[in-house]
């Protein structure tokens, strides 16, 4: 969903809002790892899943917005979309260790407290980088603690 909005110190300039569009690609990988405990052959679907960056994601939408998402997303400052890359490639990894870690696993069973913690941290991961499109790119919203990620990440391998 994107929107224009009127920029507060110029009415006659206009700012576009992000699109929370290109997170519906983590949900989905989110609902994969999810669903491994009941249906263990979504591993396929979870390994051909692909990290695609916000502006790759825009720039190959149909949606009738994602022109004005991108550029939304081009006027935002660097360390904004810094800020945002860096949750973004944090849910990545986390993703792709989360295929590592299944693809060993051979009970299912095995494998629900993996999912567990995995989901705990993806969902914070994701909230974050949902608040950061929702505020217009506030790079306060997308900063993750790397402890607590990479506690998450611990309590994970260790499962």
């Amino acid at each position: 969903m994107t929107q224009s909005l009127a920029h507060p110190n110029s009415p006659d300039l206009t700012l576009h809002a992000l699109s929370t569009d290109f997170l519906n690609r983590y949900a989905e990988a989110l609902m994969l790892i999810e669903l491994f405990a009941s249906d263990p052959s979504v591993i396929a679907d979870l390994e051909a899943w692909r990290p695609v960056t916000y502006r790759q994601h825009c720039a190959g939408s149909c949606l009738r917005c994602a022109a004005s998402a991108l550029a939304g997303y081009d006027a935002l400052d660097f360390m904004s979309r810094g800020a945002f890359e860096s949750l973004c490639s944090a849910m990545d990894r986390l993703i792709d260790t989360v295929i590592l870690t299944l693809r060993e696993i051979t009970d299912p069973n095995e494998a629900l407290p993996i999912i567990a913690v995995a989901a705990e941290a993806f969902r914070s991961l994701l909230t974050r980088a949902t608040a950061f499109i929702n505020s217009g790119g506030d790079r306060h919203e997308a900063v993750y603690n790397r402890v607590d990620l990479q506690q998450a990440i611990d309590r994970f391998m260790a499962g």
